[in-house]
């Protein structure tokens, strides 16, 4: 078997293609995870919290999006909900919107795992000195579950990452989309999948780095890696 992978880069055009669909994917993967994490920190806050409607929305939310494919939230976003709410985005739109609805349903039962983790004798602690309980889920509980739960949020953030391959079913122009693209023209199947696998690993690699330095800055407490 002949390996010709100059088909890939000695056209100007696939190049681009490639460039632009990493800087697609890479952008809405980490606008996803930004939104998704803000969403479930909120989602997870509602889990432990002792109001039982917030408890069933929240436990109902993240289990209907857990046990649902992540192929078929996208068909309904970019689908269904512009034809019951009568809207109409730009398809990387809809995909970065399915993507932050995952997102946030997967990092919720993680940081509710580290929350409810938390040694009791904090919390009580915390009482004792009279924090309002405000406090010590933002400025106790919060951040400690963060760092515990770091190699697992990582993980997940590199996992759903790898999955994002499926926007590109909609129509979105991401990585994989620009290689299904670059293979219908040349017929190289074996030597754009390659390639795209090595994009994506080294990313995926990149992410990493990125996340190792950025999460002790933004949560203090030791984090185990």
């Amino acid at each position: 078997m002949e390996f010709r992978f100059f088909e890939i880069y000695r056209e100007e055009t696939y190049v681009d293609l490639l460039i632009q669909g990493i800087a697609l994917s890479a952008s809405l993967t980490i606008g996803a995870a930004i939104f998704g994490f803000l969403m479930a920190s909120l989602l997870a806050m509602m889990r432990i919290s002792s109001i039982k409607p917030m408890v069933w929305f929240s436990a109902s939310y993240i289990e209907f999006v857990r046990n649902t494919p992540l192929i078929v939230q996208l068909f309904f976003v970019a689908f269904g909900l512009p034809l019951l709410l009568n809207y109409q985005w730009p398809f990387w739109a809809h995909a970065l919107l399915a993507l932050i609805l995952n997102f946030s349903a997967y990092f919720a039962e993680i940081i509710r795992a580290g929350m409810v983790n938390i040694q009791k004798s904090q919390i009580e602690g915390a009482n004792a000195l009279g924090l309002r309980k405000s406090i010590i889920l933002l400025k106790i509980i919060f951040p400690q579950a963060i760092a515990d739960m770091y190699p697992s949020l990582v993980g997940q953030f590199i996992f759903l990452f790898l999955t994002t391959g499926v926007i590109s079913e909609i129509g979105v122009e991401d990585l994989t989309h620009a290689g299904i693209f670059i293979d219908s023209r040349t017929f190289r199947s074996f030597e754009v999948f390659i390639t795209l696998t090595v994009f994506y690993i080294l990313l995926s690699m990149l992410f990493k780095l990125f996340l190792a330095k950025i999460f002790p800055i933004l949560f203090p407490f030791k984090c185990n890696s």
